[in-house]
């Protein structure tokens, strides 16, 4: 059975989430920029390298020719959608719990919690889904050699003059299949670690907030590893041009495994893995500086009320 966290105020959660999450949108999308240009960059042809040999490849030569500027673009259509995001993604847990509780205080199994955690992924998928389309095109149109967009409002209107909403949401099955498993893999692992760190005697409300960091690091990292399949297919297919896959991500599965196999679909875990550790980071210097800077609103001066946001930034680090 695992023991869940007291209540923390929606208020609360949506000010600490928000923040920290924009924190985190910073330091972790360059990383982000190089995972999804090594998910998208073309077969190469016979004899002739692949443009990016690898992650740090990625790095050298988006640095190189583009400078700083080309590691952050489409970073404002993810630091808009963070904040809202964090409250949907916590009213679909809380609601996911409440559903399966007979009581108010009823313990849930881990089951449950990842039946919870999934139908938060389902909640964020609103939000996720346009904001991942804008930021995949951006990200990779200098790759390319071609800009057809000037930033991220010019990027959704363009889709939306082109294809109407349905061209917005392009790639939001993939990113169901992508957010659904692996929000209920972070929260059911995520309650686990905190129970397997909380000492004997203690109660899991008492864990310090490094080992709340810890935890959610660690789960965020689970969380990728069952993301990154379907978020290669995601990439590629939102990238990818009108009626290249009429089929949708069947198309793009079965490209990837007949020229690339298998291990194609684990392009950029190497990015993904590396970015959790200045994430985990950022989100302990937010948690000491950052919310500082905001007591009238979040009142973090307690023991209690640093826990409670320790909660919040460990789900920064699932989407980050």
């Amino acid at each position: 059975m695992a023991e869940q966290p007291q209540p923390v105020s929606p208020v609360k959660n949506f000010f600490a989430g928000g923040f920290g999450g924009v924190c985190l949108v910073f330091v972790g999308h360059p990383l982000d920029t190089i995972k999804v240009r090594l998910q998208t960059q073309p077969r190469p042809q016979p004899g002739q390298p692949p443009l990016y040999s690898g992650t740090f490849d990625c790095f050298r030569k988006t640095l190189t020719g583009e400078g700083v500027r080309g590691l952050y673009r489409g970073m404002a259509a993810p630091i808009i959608g963070v904040t809202p995001m964090f409250a949907v993604c916590f009213f679909g847990f809380g609601l996911g719990k409440r559903l399966q509780q007979k009581k108010p205080d009823d313990i849930l199994t881990y089951p449950q919690l990842f039946a919870a955690g999934m139908l938060s992924g389902v909640f964020t998928t609103a939000i996720m889904a346009p904001g991942e389309r804008i930021k995949c095109l951006l990200q990779i149109q200098a790759a390319t050699g071609e800009t057809k967009y000037s930033g991220s409002l010019d990027c959704a209107k363009q889709l939306y003059r082109e294809a109407g909403i349905r061209g917005v949401y392009k790639g939001t099955v993939l990113t169901l299949m992508r957010d659904v498993p692996a929000s209920g893999m972070y929260f059911m692992t995520y309650e686990w670690l905190k129970n397997i760190l909380t000492p004997e005697g203690k109660s899991v409300s008492d864990l310090s907030a490094p080992r709340i960091l810890f935890a959610g690091g660690l789960a965020g990292i689970f969380n990728w590893a069952v993301a990154i399949p379907p978020d290669v297919l995601k990439s590629r297919f939102q990238t990818a041009p009108p009626g290249k896959y009429p089929n949708g991500f069947r198309d793009v599965l079965r490209e990837l495994i007949r020229e690339e196999g298998v291990a194609s679909l684990y392009k950029g875990f190497t990015a993904v893995m590396i970015r959790a550790f200045p994430a985990n980071a950022v989100s302990k210097l937010h948690f000491q500086m950052g919310l500082g800077t905001l007591p009238p609103i979040m009142n973090v001066c307690s023991l209690q009320r640093r826990r409670q946001a320790a909660y919040c930034f460990t789900i920064s680090v699932r989407f980050s």
